[in-house]
């Protein structure tokens, strides 16, 4: 076995099969990401079954990419580790199930990930964390505040009580016609209109940390609907900007409000809505004027989405405390960490 630490780890939440070798927690080897959008654009969204038969097709090329590229084979390997929640049940057993046969074939200990935990830790791959620091978890299934208070123990302090922002931008992103997934596009058109339709801002300005986007949602759906029935064209720009403006408002007025509540040095913004660049403008912009000292540490965009090198990162913490699983493990799609 070699003297480097590298674990083999395995991504299959969703609609993404990954597989990347990750070095000491920080150095990734290979990252293999075998993306399936163009399979649910059709659909507007990810379709469960069609999820894990992609899953089973790709997952064992993505092991041998992923060990080829990064130049190891099976015995240099020290852990191996998987995604066991939360997301879809299917997708996920096809990860845990290709995870505990190379950990019992190869006589390798077999590393339980929470997704979640993966999305923040993909930022040790820009810097060391700093503890205790903020995490806002922003992605399609996930909107949440989470205190990481020392290497792998977290509680969430706030959190959606509907959709999840990236789901919103998903809806919205149908009733304009862009295909799935709709964020990159809508954060695009967003950057070319103004706020002149001024949606709700939900719970902003509350004493709790929880967000709501399913009230903005449906007054943006009803606002083109509306207009759609009257025969007025509304300016796609406008209403783009006008919706990512709510999005953000709230997403950095609760923050900075986190902020004010829970003193930290360190801001971790993961996930995929991690990557909207209107997200990422407002926040560096008010925490500039509010909390200058606090570091902001955001993933470069190609580890915003999901992918196996995060669950590596998280993986090198969780090795660190011997906590492994067996052969009993199985997917929780539910998973979630304790709320504060």
């Amino acid at each position: 076995m070699s003297e480097r630490e590298l674990i083999l780890a395995f991504e299959s939440s969703c609609d993404e099969t990954s597989v990347a070798v990750v070095e000491n927690g920080v150095t990734i080897l290979s990252n293999i990401i075998a993306t399936q959008i163009n399979s649910h654009k059709r659909f507007g969204g990810v379709v469960p079954e069609v999820a894990s038969r992609h899953h089973v097709e790709q997952i064992t090329d993505c092991i041998n990419l992923a060990l080829a590229e990064a130049k190891v084979s099976y015995a240099d390997l020290t852990a191996v580790a998987v995604t066991y929640g939360p997301g879809l049940v299917g997708s996920l057993l096809i990860g845990v199930t290709a995870a505990k046969t190379v950990a019992y074939a190869h006589h390798l200990p077999l590393i339980p990930v929470n997704h979640m935990a993966g999305h923040i830790y993909a930022a040790r791959f820009v810097k060391p964390l700093v503890y205790p620091l903020l995490a806002l978890m922003v992605s399609g299934g996930h909107t949440e505040l989470v205190m990481v208070t020392a290497p792998g123990e977290f509680a969430i302090i706030g959190e959606t009580r509907d959709d999840a922002a990236g789901e919103a931008y998903d809806k919205i992103g149908r009733v304009l016609g862009i295909t799935y997934p709709a964020g990159k596009e809508v954060d695009r058109l967003a950057h070319l209109g103004q706020d002149t339709f001024h949606f709700p801002r939900a719970m902003d300005g509350e004493a709790n940390l929880d967000f709501s986007f399913s009230g903005l949602k449906s007054a943006f759906i009803n606002t083109v609907h509306h207009a759609d029935q009257i025969g007025e064209t509304l300016d796609r720009n406008d209403l783009a900007a006008s919706f990512q403006a709510a999005v953000v408002d709230v997403l950095v007025d609760k923050t900075m409000q986190a902020l004010r509540e829970h003193p930290v040095s360190q801001l971790v913004i993961a996930g995929g809505v991690a990557a909207n660049q209107g997200l990422r403008e407002a926040m560096t912009a008010a925490l500039a004027t509010q909390f200058p000292a606090v570091d902001v540490v955001i993933p470069p965009v190609r580890l915003t989405g999901d992918n196996a090198a995060m669950i590596g990162a998280a993986a090198h913490i969780e090795l660190a405390k011997q906590h492994f699983a067996d052969e009993t493990l199985n997917a929780v799609p539910n998973l979630n960490f304790a709320r504060a």
